[in-house]
């Protein structure tokens, strides 16, 4: 990994007019985002979790790319969730282009609702403490919120300069709507949330399948550069290592499903081994959740958030006790 790569904070040039902005320690709401440039065009990857963090990405963007937050004029929006689409207020100027999936999930959960949550989480006991301290320190309530003006389905080839920008649904896999951003004359990906890398990848959504199959496409890609939504910058390797991950739990939850244990039993019972070193293994609740789903028959109905966000208060506790 070249040594400008490092995972610090900030915005790394990866090369022929392309940057990727970085947030250590890629755990609940760290997100990563992209910068493309051609000439006077650019293509922002993501906006981040709240409206002072984009515009802090912004204005280290101008100074390093010369692209100011109002010169850009298309921002693409990988998924649904707020960490990568709620600065895109920031981006007044843009069109904002996601796939129709993701923008029913946006309009599902607002900032402001998000807002109210962390207002109310004191009052929620366990789930509200552990709530509190994953997103507590993002400013939900400062939000203005810009949904996607353009949305697509299947593949959207997109134009920076003289650049083409492949856009390709992958969805659903982590969440309904899940697109891969591929730059192929420079061998560029740039993953959304279908990698996070040294941390737990968390299925809101699924088939499980779907996802390997996303991972399958980026790895046949053959990309120089692999940009995930969360850790650092990636290479084929850690790519397999997710799909390891979700055949591993796939096997795992299968066989528990099988035997008649509840979801809870099962997300408290699968031994994580190596994977337990990864960030937000209490993750394991939710890709529990929606495997159960899947095996029976239900990916349309999606679990009360409350519920999620429990389970996981209540896996993570019990994985700390037993450390």
């Amino acid at each position: 990994m070249a040594e400008q790569w490092r995972y610090t904070k900030g915005l790394k040039d990866i090369g022929n007019g392309q940057f990727a902005y970085l947030q250590p320690d890629g755990g609940w709401g760290w997100s990563n985002a992209g910068l493309i440039v051609d000439g006077e065009a650019s293509l922002l990857v993501d906006t981040l979790f709240d409206m002072q963090l984009t515009d802090e990405m912004l204005r280290i963007m101008k100074d390093a790319a010369g692209v100011a937050g109002p010169d850009i004029r298309t921002v693409v929006n990988t998924h649904a969730n707020g960490d990568h689409t709620h600065g895109n207020g920031c981006c007044k100027n843009a069109e904002i282009i996601s796939s129709k999936a993701s923008l029913s999930e946006m309009e599902a959960l607002s900032a402001s609702e998000l807002a109210e949550i962390v207002k109310l989480a004191p009052s929620l006991g366990d789930v509200g403490a552990y709530f509190i301290d994953i997103f507590g320190q993002f400013d939900f309530a400062g939000v203005e919120e810009r949904l996607p003006t353009r949305t697509f389905s299947g593949q959207l080839d997109v134009q920076v300069g003289d650049r083409t920008v492949e856009l390709i649904e992958v969805g659903p896999a982590h969440t309904n709507g899940d697109v891969l951003v591929h730059v192929p004359d420079t061998k560029t990906v740039y993953t959304g949330d279908i990698l996070f890398i040294e941390s737990t990848p968390i299925m809101w959504a699924g088939p499980v399948s779907n996802w390997i199959e996303a991972c399958d496409k980026i790895i046949a890609m053959n990309a120089d550069v692999i940009v995930p939504g969360h850790g650092p910058i990636a290479t084929n390797d850690n790519v397999r290592a997710v799909q390891d991950y979700l055949r591993y739990i796939d096997q795992e939850a299968r066989k528990r499903h099988a035997a008649g244990m509840s979801v809870s039993e099962a997300a408290h019972d699968i031994a994580l081994g190596d994977y337990s070193s990864w960030g937000d293994a209490e993750r394991i609740a939710v890709n529990v959740m929606s495997l159960y789903r899947e095996y029976d028959g239900q990916l349309d109905l999606a679990p009360s958030p409350l519920d999620a966000f429990q389970l996981m208060a209540d896996v993570r506790r019990a994985q700390r006790a037993a450390s």
